[in-house]
């Protein structure tokens, strides 16, 4: 498969790292040489200079008998342009663009733009991804991460060990035969900041970070194990009124509970604007890292604060003096993976990645074929990968305890036909089976190999 990929920031670097492994040719565009020398010395990839969405620099990057195009530079204007050339110049197959601007994705969400005019296959918008991924928290608010797998019928849930919490120093082979009904496997555990794939005989700690796989129906009662009971989120502050957080507020105006919520924004005209936006929501103007506009949105009675708007140092701030003036649950946005290390230390409880979460549904929307989804965790430390097992499959047809995985991979979930059920040692993998499998980044070719990923982008 032939993809050129336009930009080489976080998210473009990200995406031609998960594409080169997987043998593809892969050229990457960005007008900044330095960004380009990074990836083509840490990649097996091909990089070009220039603008993505100049003819020249396209045809430079081998255009003309490419499948795919994926323009994720940080203008709206040049991803645009940059299908349309694809399109009309190279007649390049596959379109993917990366839209932020909301006067865009308005008018393209109404079908304005859908048109032969605007050849884009696919739109991906990081601040509506980014809302998502903030209502997914919510719905998990005691949750540092969480994503769903499987049509929605697994949970990967990121829970913070507390030094209460009931399963510590308790080997984890024990505790599945304590709970022997509870569909649920810890894959992953960060203990001092290394991230490992626990074996059978190891023991969870406080202030481990786990990582753990939950059939929708026992998600309720896995925390609950895990010391983090649910709680209904019924008073909920949002700090910034970008298009992240307006998104959100909408999404919560939209569930069918009530939940009384506010929002706070610096900026007079787009607090303005949210006002006339929102319905229920109580809009105030001031600085979210004012003690006295906290308390006055009732921030020490809050079940929960996402600090959202667009600086990372800003959000960990308001973050901080949410959780030390009361709030049950602060949610930072971090666009800087450097500064992940320091949430648990602030007592910040999540926090949400952008470049992560646009960078997994980039995936996720190219990949339809046996590899059905990809979400990768931290600053790409691992990756959970959700595939369907081929009949040339080296694990086809062996029980699970006889295949050779490494020591970083664990498979949390297994589908066959319509029941999903927690992996044992002796149950067999058969063709057609969905197998959801953590894997360690530098374990994923292995994966790869074993699973034989034939992938198929459109």
């Amino acid at each position: 498969m032939k993809i050129i990929i336009c930009g080489a920031g976080q998210v473009g670097w990200q995406i031609a790292r998960h594409l080169s492994v997987e043998r593809n040719d892969v050229t990457v565009i960005d007008n900044n040489a330095e960004l380009v020398r990074r990836a083509t010395d840490a990649l097996d990839v091909q990089g070009v200079t220039g603008f993505a969405s100049h003819p020249d620099v396209l045809d430079r990057a081998g255009a003309r008998d490419a499948d795919l195009i994926i323009a994720a530079t940080h203008s709206d204007e040049v991803n645009m342009v940059t299908c349309q050339v694809a399109h009309s110049v190279f007649q390049i197959p596959r379109k993917i663009a990366r839209l932020r601007s909301a006067a865009y994705l308005d008018a393209i969400y109404s079908d304005l733009y859908r048109t032969e005019h605007l050849p884009i296959d696919v739109v991906i918008s990081p601040e509506r991804e980014v809302a998502q991924a903030a209502m997914q928290r919510l719905s998990a608010p005691s949750t540092f991460d969480a994503e769903t797998f499987m049509g929605n019928r697994v949970h990967l849930l990121g829970i913070a060990l507390d030094e209460d919490s009931p399963v510590l120093n308790t080997p984890l082979r024990q505790l599945n035969e304590i709970f022997s009904s509870l569909r649920a496997i810890v894959a992953g555990v960060r203990r001092d900041g290394r991230l490992f794939a626990p074996e059978p005989g190891d023991q969870l700690f406080a202030h481990d970070q786990i990582y753990v796989f939950a059939h929708s129906e026992d998600v309720d009662r896995a925390l609950e194990i895990f010391g983090k009971p649910t709680e209904k989120q019924e008073r909920v502050v949002i700090i910034g009124a970008g298009n992240v957080g307006l998104a959100v507020a909408r999404a919560l105006e939209a569930r069918p509970e009530r939940v009384r919520a506010k929002l706070i924004e610096r900026d007079r005209h787009r607090a303005e604007a949210a006002a006339d936006a929102l319905e229920r929501t109580i809009v105030l103007n001031g600085d979210g890292l004012s003690a006295e506009l906290l308390e006055e949105a009732a921030v020490p009675r809050a079940d929960a604060v996402l600090a959202i708007t667009d600086d990372d140092k800003t959000n960990i701030l308001a973050s901080v003096r949410a959780k030390q003036a009361g709030a049950k649950l602060a949610i930072a946005l971090i666009n800087d993976p450097t500064l992940v290390p320091l949430m648990s230390a602030l007592d910040i409880d999540a926090y949400i990645n952008p470049r992560a979460t646009t960078v997994s549904t980039i995936l996720r929307h190219i990949r339809h074929g046996r590899v059905r989804d990809i979400y990768s965790i931290g600053d790409a430390e691992a990756e959970v990968i959700e595939a369907q097992v081929l009949s040339t499959s080296p694990i086809s047809g062996r029980a699970i305890r006889d295949i050779e995985f490494p020591e970083g991979v664990l498979i949390g979930a297994v589908q066959k036909g319509d029941k999903v059920l927690k992996p044992s040692s002796d149950m067999r993998i058969e063709e057609g089976d969905i197998v959801l499998i953590f894997a360690l980044s530098a374990d994923v070719p292995e994966v790869e190999r074993l699973l034989q990923v034939s992938i198929d982008f459109f």
